[in-house]
């Protein structure tokens, strides 16, 4: 199932809240990706009827393991070009941050796994299979990748 770049930013977005121990509702992500209510309903109904979340009206909103699966997929992705745009073509972080989020909803599936295999090989960071941390705003492995590779 190919989701559409909106869809992918409302599963990460889902993610990250969840992954803070946080109840997500329509307003949290209304908040987080400044839209409105009306936006996130649909949105969210959409993907409710695919699967990737278990919603009830006024209720809580979770993943599905494939919710969950999808939303980690996405985060990787957004990681690998990341990691790529600062450590190989030494773009300043911020502006590669911004370009990492675009580029990843046009990346062909086979086109990321090679990259993530040169990020791997080339940088010597293993996998970038993010385990979310929001404190760092990155994957912790990413971010241990990133310090050392700064040193």
């Amino acid at each position: 199932m190919e989701l559409t770049s909106s869809q992918e930013e409302y599963l990460k977005t889902i993610y990250i809240i969840q992954k803070n121990n946080e109840k997500v509702r329509v307003t949290d992500i209304a908040v987080r990706l400044k839209i409105t209510k009306p936006s996130v309903n649909k949105a969210i109904n959409t993907l409710r009827d695919l699967k990737l979340i278990n919603y009830e009206a006024y209720g809580d909103i979770t993943l599905t393991r494939h919710g969950e699966f999808k939303a980690r997929e996405i985060l990787k992705k957004q990681d690998i070009l990341e990691t790529f745009l600062v450590e190989v073509l030494e773009v300043e972080r911020e502006e590669a941050i911004e370009e990492a989020k675009k580029m990843k909803h046009a990346m062909s599936k086979t086109t990321m796994e090679k990259l993530d295999n040169y990020v791997g090989k080339v940088l010597d960071l293993g996998d970038l299979d993010c385990g979310y941390d929001e404190n760092n705003e990155k994957c912790k492995k990413c971010e241990k990748g990133r310090n050392r590779i700064k040193k």
